[in-house]
């Protein structure tokens, strides 16, 4: 585009001996230079006035050292000064891979408003203490600016917008030194600038340069990050606010199609946001910094969420009315506060005691078994069981259970399309986890056959059965839950009655009232074997389903936060279906 002017920004201080094979490298591309002494020693200098000589090399002198960012800002001014619109930032230590740039250059020039930064590929050769502090500083942006937009805030390798970093110079006393690559991100990122990323190699070459002091400019990156977080605490309705930048054509087709109505789509079909990147950012900062302050930062993404995610919203809503209601009708007094966001909490806070319980750092000692004797019973005779859960509290106390238990193998069947990938993110969270997860989306023979192999090799086998199945919605049977007929699957009871194994009981509810992790398994029998006579079976079926709802009830009226069906539990996603009536 014609107005698009840019130039190459090289700070330099003390990088006599790399900084002109770097301007060097970059003399294919045509671009002017600006170069920033910032206050380097004679021998630079030297060089410096040498590469001055050359027509396209603009030459800046800071007679004291600035920092880092104090050489980069004089060269931006400098760059508006002479008319660019967009500087290509570079360091002089020749650790960035200038293979990447024609990407970046490009990105700059077919978004010329948005600030493009290089998202760096290591080597072997990168200090492992950096490595991990960089890590830190990621997870301290995405707190800043309540998005994972920044992909990665110290890289060097940049492509600025002139007038848009200015204005933000202008507004912002920035840092001036190490963290000036993190602050200026997060303050053009609340001043409403984009940021998009472009992979590039970074080595760290042996013998270089590194003004990186470790403990004043950690201590100057700690306090800069403290700035930020209280300076983000107003802009919190702004960032959450905030609309991503427009997608490709088929993102955009495929985001449409999963904001579709889901009063009629099946609960399977609605896709996890979730990602395995996702989901270890999310354990990084529990395991960082500690319970207190992931639930703190998690209250300021479920309040965004209860914010935007209307139709999870509305289903807790209306299962909360249902239940207050049955509460009412039956004088049962139900815990306080009560309400959508509560709910919605809660199930964050659940999310990240599956998480931790899948990474083995929940132990029995976390739990209170309540029914132990059943447990014993089960170990004593090496019997294979079949347990009914549901969606109320976490079933993924399975796993601290059977890191206890070591003899036992606990099989969890999984109705939805999105298993597989629910599978892959969990075992990349813990590959040595003993709870296997088996997709399935019909109870056909090849299932029952799979499973009755498990019992008979002592397995346990968990199976929900309070949601339909993805393709045979329509066999359910209507039974009473808090006061009003629900469709409950017929699957996992036929399935008990094929198997011919003890059915249980599991409950595992989250102890909101102790400080620490605890938990409260429930661990019940329900009956030595689902039977269903041929010339009855529909009444028995009815009585099984019947028992199981009434228990479910029974549990969810003890902890009703804990209940995370969100979609509308009483009807199915067919609104012509007829229920079987009892």
């Amino acid at each position: 585009m014609s107005n698009y002017q840019a130039c190459f920004l090289i700070p330099c201080y003390n990088h006599g001996s790399t900084v002109a094979d770097v301007i060097a490298s970059l003399q294919p591309f045509e671009l002017p230079f600006i170069l920033v002494d910032d206050g380097s020693d004679l021998p630079t200098q030297q060089v410096l006035a040498s590469l001055a000589e050359q027509s396209n090399v603009e030459l800046v002198r800071l007679d004291q050292n600035q920092g880092k960012g104090g050489a980069v800002m004089a060269g931006i001014r400098q760059a508006q000064t002479l008319g660019y619109s967009h500087v290509i930032q570079i360091d002089a230590d020749g650790q960035h891979d200038i293979d990447a740039l024609p990407k970046l250059m490009q990105a700059s020039q077919h978004h010329p408003e948005r600030l493009i930064s290089g998202q760096p590929i290591y080597d072997d050769s990168v200090p492992k203490s950096r490595l991990y502090g960089r890590y830190a500083t990621h997870i301290w942006v995405w707190i800043e600016t309540l998005s994972f937009s920044i992909k990665d805030s110290m890289c060097g390798f940049r492509a600025y917008p002139v007038k848009q970093t200015v204005v933000t110079l202008d507004k912002y006393q920035i840092g001036r030194r190490m963290d000036f690559d993190i602050e200026i991100l997060v303050r053009m990122y609340w001043q409403g600038v984009d940021i998009d990323f472009v992979e590039t190699r970074v080595i760290y070459p042996e013998g270089g340069i590194s003004h990186f002091d470790a403990l004043w400019d950690n201590l100057k990156i700690s306090w800069m990050h403290t700035r930020l977080f209280f300076g983000m605490l107003p802009r919190i309705p702004a960032l959450l606010a905030r609309k991503r930048p427009p997608a490709s054509s088929q993102d955009t087709a495929t985001q449409g199609s999963a904001t579709q109505n889901t009063t009629s789509t099946h609960w399977s079909k609605r896709s996890e946001q979730g990602t395995i990147i996702g989901i270890k950012c999310l354990l990084t900062i529990y395991k960082l910094f500690g319970r207190k302050a992931f639930d703190y930062i998690l209250r300021l993404v479920i309040r965004y969420y209860h914010m935007t995610g209307k139709q999870s919203r509305a289903a807790s809503e209306l299962y909360l009315q249902q239940l207050q209601s049955h509460a009412k009708q039956q004088q049962i007094e139900l815990p306080q506060p009560l309400d959508s966001y509560q709910h919605l909490l809660s199930f964050g806070r659940t999310m990240l005691d599956k998480l931790a319980a899948w990474s083995g750092d929940f132990s029995f000692d976390n739990l209170t078994i309540h029914g132990q004797q059943h447990v014993d019973q089960i170990l004593a005779q090496d019997q294979g069981v079949l347990i009914l859960g549901s969606h109320l509290g976490n079933l993924e106390l399975c796993r601290a259970l059977s890191k206890h238990y070591s003899s036992v193998k606990i099989n969890a069947l999984v109705f939805t399309e999105h298993a597989e990938r629910f599978n892959s993110v969990m075992k990349a969270v813990n590959p040595d986890s003993e709870l296997n997860l088996i997709q399935v989306s019909s109870m056909g023979p090849d299932t029952a056959i799979m499973l009755q192999q498990k019992i008979e090799q002592g397995e346990w086998v968990v199976i929900v059965g309070d949601r339909t199945s993805t393709t045979q919605e329509t066999r359910s049977i209507y039974s009473d839950f808090l006061g009003k007929p629900a469709p409950f699957p017929t699957g996992p009871f036929m399935l008990a009655s094929v198997l011919e194994a003890p059915v249980y009981l599991l409950f595992g509810l989250r102890d909101d009232s102790s400080e620490q992790a605890h938990f409260d398994v429930h661990f019940e029998p329900f009956c030595d074997k689902v039977t269903l006579p041929r010339k009855t079976r529909q009444q028995a079926l009815q009585s099984v389903v019947d028992h199981y709802a009434q228990r479910l009830e029974y549990f969810t009226l003890k902890a009703p936060l804990q209940w995370y069906n969100f979609f509308n539990f009483w009807t199915l996603s067919d609104q012509s279906d007829e229920p079987t009536k009892k």
